[in-house]
């Protein structure tokens, strides 16, 4: 028998981005809050503090951000039919735990989509037509545009002081930003980051091809700010320890960085770590929800009543707990029908290192997660004219370097040996001369690529593991071979002494040995209609209208760009309309 606590206005499922935002909004407008979070509180100070913050082995290696996989993991397979079998190494995606979940260890890219993304699918018929997209592709529109979008964007990017520039205020192109970019309403808050010199060399290569190199958005922030909460961040000094990492110079936004010392004295909010929700709670007619069970750090089983509740965690666990809770249908891929489980998506890149002359001195110890970079932009999205190359969705290109940590970013020309003196001699001479090209990339949403529950493996609590079934497709092949050639293109302007590239080949599979980024998305989706998305375009479930879903769980595809500016603007947008609506009317937001 659960233990019954207290009823609260509303409980929250993970402290992450998404949950600190909507606990911060609710309570803010006087909601007795609740967070659920199942790791520990992590924050700057003492967590972070220098020098033990930029401890590679721990936080790098051995991964002390990070869900055990020991406790809990998810099985993979490439197709149905197959046998998945559990994930057992962190590389090809990072499963957060604690406090400020992958806010706390990303890198800090924070892209606004084009406006083109948010209706990819009516973009991509009405260009090219219908018969132009395979016929297993399942990309869908959101339904909201990137204009009603707009002042969340803002008000995520002045949350977290971003750094960059602008290239399309109130309409008006701008020089140096990027110009395919939506309109804005105002500038970054803070300047762009200060460029590495392989961001210079990649830049000057891009221009002589006549491409708009500009400087890559992000959280970085690039001198002394305080935001719209009264939290102060401090300016990035290109330390090279952002992903994996906590920041402990208060510059790279995160939750801790931006949000929860101001949320943390609010009187009506309260943080409970180590509490494993294990399910959403339903009333007798499956249409409302009661509250939340978890686990607490005792073992003792917990029942929370709440009016409202936010499923705010990572995207796979929003996945999973929607599945073990029995909301919504069940995606079946035999049919096509139910929309839990539907249209999970990846991303795809390649990266190219370039070793240059000693006389370059590129000094990669000099490195921001996202600050001092430059991106080109021509290729990603439909800003080019795809017909003629076979594929939708594209890539951007990215010069520079996230730093020079010495085991997982030291690299060495082609042909040298993995081990021994040639190696060591290797290192040496080419540590301080080397940077990086890498293509950022979509993936659409397919049939075949979708998340359901293991029916052999379970966690630590007993629960069914979540399972993915995913592939690449001839889609991104192409996709990514086509802005590959283009990147070594700028590649050769920048006149390398050797290089070495990775690309995914035609026929290689999805291999969760391999670590690109950890952009997983889709699975509770966001759309117009019932029949096709879990939510509607507020986040607000169809099925349960108490219950909202934030993340990149609501992405129908995935776009070329970092998801987290879109993650952050969806959660401002949802809590604004939980304030503004739902609180005054409680119930569907959206009729279908």
């Amino acid at each position: 028998m659960a233990n019954v606590m207290k009823s609260v206005d509303a409980v929250v499922i993970g402290l992450g981005w998404t949950g600190s935002i909507l606990s911060m909004e609710l309570a803010r407008e006087g909601l007795n809050v609740v967070a659920l979070e199942r790791g520990e509180n992590r924050n700057t100070s003492p967590d972070y503090t220098y020098p033990k913050a930029a401890d590679e082995l721990k936080y790098g290696i051995r991964g002390e951000l990070f869900r055990k996989l020991s406790l809990e993991t998810v099985t993979v397979r490439h197709k149905m039919g197959d046998t998945a079998v559990p994930y057992r190494q962190y590389n090809a995606f990072l499963l957060p735990d604690h406090v400020g979940g992958a806010g706390t260890h990303w890198n800090g890219q924070l892209y606004r989509p084009s406006p083109e993304d948010l209706k990819f699918h009516s973009r991509n018929v009405e260009r090219y037509g219908k018969n132009f997209l395979p016929e297993n592709m399942t990309i869908q529109d959101y339904d909201v545009t990137f204009d009603e979008l707009e002042p969340y964007f803002d008000r995520f990017e002045h949350l977290n002081g971003a750094s960059g520039k602008a290239g399309n205020i109130a309409g008006v192109p701008t020089d140096g930003g990027n110009p395919f970019e939506g309109k804005r309403s105002k500038e970054y808050p803070t300047p762009p980051v200060a460029d590495t010199y392989g961001a210079i060399l990649f830049a000057n290569a891009a221009r002589e091809l006549g491409y708009k190199p500009f400087p890559q958005p992000c959280a970085n922030c690039s001198e002394p700010y305080t935001n719209f909460y009264g939290v102060r961040l401090g300016p990035c000094n290109l330390c090279g320890f952002c992903e994996r990492f906590g920041c402990y110079l208060y510059s790279k936004g995160s939750p801790q960085t931006t949000i929860l010392p101001a949320l943390f004295q609010l009187p009506n909010f309260e943080l409970r770590t180590r509490s494993h929700v294990t399910r959403i709670n339903l009333d007798s007619t499956g249409k409302r929800a009661t509250g939340v069970t978890y686990v607490n750090a005792a073992g003792a089983e917990i029942f929370q009543p709440a009016d409202l509740v936010i499923l705010s965690s990572y995207q796979t666990n929003n996945v999973r707990m929607m599945l073990l809770s029995g909301i919504g249908e069940r995606y079946d891929p035999v049919t096509g029908k139910g929309v839990i489980g539907k249209n999970y998506a990846y991303q795809m890149m390649s990266s190219t290192s370039l070793f240059f002359d000693k006389d370059v001195p590129i000094n990669p110890f000099i490195g921001g997660g996202a600050g001092g970079s430059q991106i080109v932009d021509e290729f990603n999205s439909d800003h080019f004219d795809h017909e003629p190359h076979g594929f939708v969705g594209g890539a951007y290109i990215i010069g520079g370097q996230t730093g020079g940590r010495p085991i997982q970013q030291l690299a060495v020309p082609p042909g040298t040996p993995s081990w021994g003196a040639a190696w060591k001699k290797a290192a040496k001479e080419n540590y301080l001369h080397t940077t990086n090209v890498v293509t950022h990339g979509s993936v659409m949403s397919y049939r075949d690529a979708y998340l359901d529950l293991d029916p052999t493996y379970r966690d630590s609590l007993g629960q069914p593991l979540l399972r993915m079934t995913f592939d690449w497709h001839d889609n991104e092949y192409r996709m990514s071979r086509y802005v590959t050639d283009r990147a070594l293109e700028i590649v050769d302007k920048m006149n390398p002494m050797s290089r070495s590239t990775l690309i995914r080949q035609v026929g290689d599979h999805f291999n969760v040995r391999e670590y690109q980024t950890t952009h997983t998305t889709g699975g509770v989706i966001t759309g117009a209609d019932p029949k096709s998305s879990a939510l509607n375009r507020y986040l607000q479930s169809w099925d349960v209208p108490n219950l909202f879903v934030t993340g990149a769980s609501a992405f129908p595809q995935n776009f070329g760009y970092n998801p987290t500016g879109l993650v952050g603007a969806l959660a401002f947008y949802a809590a604004d309309a939980i304030r503004t609506q739902y609180l005054k009317q409680p119930g569907p937001l959206v009729h279908a």
